[in-house]
């Protein structure tokens, strides 16, 4: 676990190389296993491949998001916020499980938050945009977009002595 934590980096370029099928169910299988308040599960996922829709997608807000379009994969994480009050956690951990599996895959992956952030155009939000392209209806929330694919460029592991042990407390803060 180690070891995976610490190469798992976000990875903004992917080869063209499609993510397989087998990798693909993997991912998601992992992802139903996430843990959620109440065992309640108010994620559900959208799996995107489509080249179209990824370049609408990452059109969604004026920045972070470009990367979408070149993923030759994209989970984007939606949420019933009628099922639960701590959907956005939920989300959360299913999204850091997905990227998790995937590094452990062999392949890369970046999250692009969608949920709070502005649009493209003036009094816009980005979820707006996406509930449109994807047809998502609107009791739904959509927390992330996990952009996902064959590493197209390697990056050096975390470096251990940047850790900030002294955000560590002990006791009381």
């Amino acid at each position: 676990m180690y070891k995976l934590l610490q190469v798992r980096r976000s990875h903004r370029k992917f080869t063209e190389q499609p993510v397989e099928q087998e990798k693909i169910d993997a991912i998601l299988r992992n992802a139903l296993m996430s843990p959620a308040g109440k065992s309640l599960n108010p994620w559900e996922f959208i799996v995107v491949t489509n080249k179209e829709t990824q370049e609408a997608m990452s059109k969604c807000k004026p920045f972070g998001a470009a990367f979408v379009a070149e993923a030759p994969l994209s989970i984007v994480i939606i949420a019933d916020t009628e099922k639960s009050d701590v959907w956005v956690e939920d989300c959360s951990v299913a999204a850091f499980n997905i990227q998790l599996t995937v590094e452990d895959l062999g392949l890369g992956s970046c999250w692009c938050q969608v949920r709070k952030r502005t649009g493209v155009e003036e009094g816009t939000m980005a979820e707006d945009k996406i509930k449109e392209i994807l047809g998502i209806p609107e009791k739904y929330a959509v927390e992330c977009i996990i952009g996902i694919g064959y590493k197209g460029m390697e990056r050096k592991p975390f470096n251990e002595d940047k850790l900030q042990f002294e955000k560590i407390h002990s006791e009381k803060f």
